[in-house]
């Protein structure tokens, strides 16, 4: 024990020592701050080891306290282990590769629920809706997500055997893929959507995000009288800066300064400014963005607004303007830190200022500094980008919520799927069959609680025994009122259901593109950037 102690304290000595001839630029107060707590943590460490009721595990103890001290930073400053480091590797390798497919779990079982054109996984057969009951004959049940998810992941040209369930036919399959790398596309569709309005959707930033974003740009305006853009970044995650610049020079001149990044080490300190020909410097642009458009989104949207290039439509984004590196801390470990901040044209800073559970959270517009865009436009930094027009998100009725959750709409295109194998085509596709939905729920006995429900049951569980007279009779007639109003949910939501089961469908015969056509049916927020468009005159007056 003692021996382990001594090796303990030189240790921290070297790290000490190391720390202090770093800290060279810091002042008196800080560099006797940071060797006064360092000693302090040493001598808990030893007081707890010698003391302590139980054994301790060193490795355990010292992780519970560098945790602690990176989670108190940000959400996205993090140690890795030795152990931890292999598999991280592993899953952010540029060589890294894939099924091709989506998968989660659904009802406990490892599922396909998504097929990627002329990836691995198409072509060894599977579909949507298969469960994977083992790979490489590991089985997966009983297994966390990403448990399994370290039996999928690989490099190029290695080989994976899986046994396949297919419920909706009965069958048990045995399939080999060989893993590639997955071009998953980041522009999945692109089209008209009036008579003079264009649509590009960029669902991340990977490489040529830009040439495709170019490529879509021109063949709207080659091929229609294109008159105004909606360049939709919703559930965007981000991805490669230089891909973000690069779409910003698409619609602003050559050379315009559009983003920056600044930390505590001034060399560090990057400007980036479009460098390609612009496509137009013109066109009226819509940029569409959601709670969940995050780093390289908000670059583009929130440098799209400082420039008034565009008008930004939707919910305030994510608010992550943060650049991490990562860095070795010995005994192969190392630790992902956060290392500068984004900064776009006005100054302002994307970056979300405060965290709740690990999420960023919403700061009052009265808290956060005001910055102008190039035509004096006040925006504001510290939380994301906050839309020019700002769309109210429609929430789903309890029934719908539930129909998608728990699979039940998922699982009911897997039987249908199963019973009409190929349509004839996208524009002539229209889901009718409505009754055969309804048996389907009724004969797998679908029921559901509404959020009132849940909230009437505990009041009933509260009151058990409660003395008030005809108490249970008022209870019991409430009771009846809500069942008698969910009995009409699947007439009064009819609609809302068909569009929810025709957008399953569409992605199960016409891939990632037809699930998008077929949400763009039904899209209002599109919708209403198509009427913005049209509206020159309400467009100019935003951006003035």
């Amino acid at each position: 024990m003692k021996s382990g102690l001594s090796t303990l304290f030189k240790w921290t000595t070297g790290v000490l020592l190391v720390i202090l001839l770093s800290a060279a630029g810091l002042n008196n107060d800080k560099y006797f701050e940071i060797a006064k707590n360092l000693e302090i943590f040493t001598n808990v460490y030893k007081e707890l080891n010698t003391h302590y009721v139980d054994e301790l595990e060193p490795n355990q103890l010292i992780r519970t306290g560098i945790d602690a001290m990176v989670n108190s930073l940000d959400p996205y400053t993090v140690y890795y282990s030795e152990s931890q480091v292999e598999s991280y590797r592993l899953s952010t390798d540029d060589k890294y590769s894939g099924l091709g497919a989506a998968s989660q779990l659904v009802n406990d079982k490892f599922t396909i629920t998504e097929i990627y054109n002329e990836g691995p996984a198409q072509e060894a057969g599977l579909q949507v809706g298969d469960e994977v009951i083992s790979i490489n004959g590991q089985s997966t049940e009983g297994r966390s997500y990403q448990d399994i998810l370290q039996f999928v992941r690989g490099f190029p040209g290695t080989s994976i055997q899986m046994a396949v369930n297919r419920p909706a036919q009965n069958k048990k399959l045995d399939v080999t893929l060989k893993r590639s790398q997955v071009d998953i596309p980041n522009v999945p569709y692109s089209g008209m959507v009036s008579d003079h309005v264009g649509y590009i959707n960029l669902t991340t930033f990977t490489p040529n995000a830009s040439k495709n974003i170019a490529k879509a740009w021109r063949t709207l305006r080659d091929n229609n009288d294109l008159k105004g853009l909606i360049l939709d970044l919703r559930s965007n995650g981000g991805g490669l800066l230089s891909e973000a610049v690069d779409i910003l020079g698409l619609m602003l001149p050559q050379g315009t300064p559009v983003v920056s990044t600044k930390g505590k080490v001034r060399d560090r300190d990057q400007n980036y400014s479009t460098r390609r020909l612009p496509i137009d410097l013109d066109l009226p642009i819509v940029v569409l963005v959601n709670k969940t458009s995050a780093s390289a989104s908000e670059i583009v949207s929130g440098s799209v607004q400082d420039m008034d290039r565009g008008v930004i439509m939707g919910q305030r984004t994510y608010g992550k303007g943060l650049v991490q590196n990562h860095r070795e801390v010995g005994y192969n470990s190392r630790i992902k830190v956060t290392i500068s901040k984004y900064y776009i044209p006005s100054g302002r800073c994307i970056q979300s200022v405060a965290y709740e559970n690990g999420e960023p959270k919403d700061i009052a517009d009265e808290d956060r500094e005001v910055f102008y865009t190039r035509n004096r436009r006040p925006v504001l930094d510290g939380g994301g980008v906050t839309p020019d027009i700002k769309l109210d998100i429609e929430k789903d009725a309890d029934i719908i919520e539930t129909l998608k959750k728990d699979h039940w709409i998922f699982n009911y295109a897997n039987q249908y799927i199963a019973q009409n194998q190929s349509i004839s085509d996208f524009e002539s596709f229209t889901f009718t069959d409505y009754e055969s939905f309804l048996s389907f729920l009724k004969k797998e006995n679908f029921q559901y609680k509404t959020k009132e429900e849940l909230a009437f049951q505990q009041l009933q569980e509260s009151l058990v025994g409660s003395e008030v007279a005809n108490l249970n009779i008022q209870l019991e007639s409430i009771n009846q009122e809500i069942e008698k109003v969910k009995a009409d949910d699947l007439e009064q939501y009819k609609a809302k259901i068909l569009d929810e089961i025709e957008a399953e469908l569409a992605k199960r015969y016409f891939l990632q593109e037809g699930k998008t056509r077929q949400m763009l049916k039904n899209d209002d927020e599109v919708k209403k950037a198509i009427e913005l468009l049209n509206d020159t005159a309400r467009y100019n007056s935003i951006l003035q």
